[in-house]
């Protein structure tokens, strides 16, 4: 039976709860209450376990902030003995419009603090990524606020949706590979 690691990055603590950084935590909170399965705190992460179309699936949260996110992923994909190619890790992305969804099978951290830490750590950029647009609607010099900052009604209207394709296309990684979850998704 294959065996997936789905990465949500975000941060701990409640003042980040349900901020566009979190985004990560938010797809996987939505996978875990879809299967109806709990996140239980172990090391370096909040985790939960799935089988969905006989495959495993380890959800974890790092616990460790977002720009330490490498060593949770290292951890927890040799606890489970997962491969490189086997992970997925979700992440916001000030470069996409709001709500845009973009996997790749490898890349650049962007300029993202936690992709560039588990790049870092993992020696590697070959590992899939879901990039979820949070755009870029922010005035010179007011990134971190923009990033840690609530969502907007607006964008409140369509993170339902939008988180559940989301955590459909983690799914899909596992079930059906990268190229053709790429396919099937990217742009639409």
């Amino acid at each position: 039976m294959a065996k997936f690691l789905i990465v949500g990055l975000g941060n701990i603590g409640e003042e980040y709860a349900n901020t566009r950084h979190n985004i990560g935590f938010l797809v996987a909170d939505f996978i875990a209450k879809k299967f109806d399965v709990s996140f239980t705190l172990e090391r370096l992460a909040m985790v939960a376990e799935l089988k969905h179309k006989s495959h495993v699936f380890v959800v974890i949260k790092p616990t460790t902030y977002m720009n330490l996110s490498g060593k949770a992923v290292q951890y927890w994909m040799t606890k489970e003995k997962i491969n490189t190619e086997n992970i997925i890790v979700v992440t916001d992305d000030l470069a996409l419009p709001f709500g845009t969804l973009r996997l790749k099978g490898k890349g650049s951290d962007g300029g993202h603090n936690g992709l560039k830490d588990i790049q870092t750590v993992l020696s590697t950029t070959n590992y899939a990524r879901l990039r979820f647009g949070i755009g870029n609607e922010f005035n010179k010099g007011s990134q971190v606020n923009y990033v840690l900052g609530k969502w907007d009604n607006e964008e409140e209207k369509r993170l339902q949706e939008r988180t559940e394709k989301a955590a459909e296309m983690c799914l899909a990684f596992g079930t059906i590979g990268l190229q053709l979850t790429m396919t099937n998704y990217n742009g639409k």
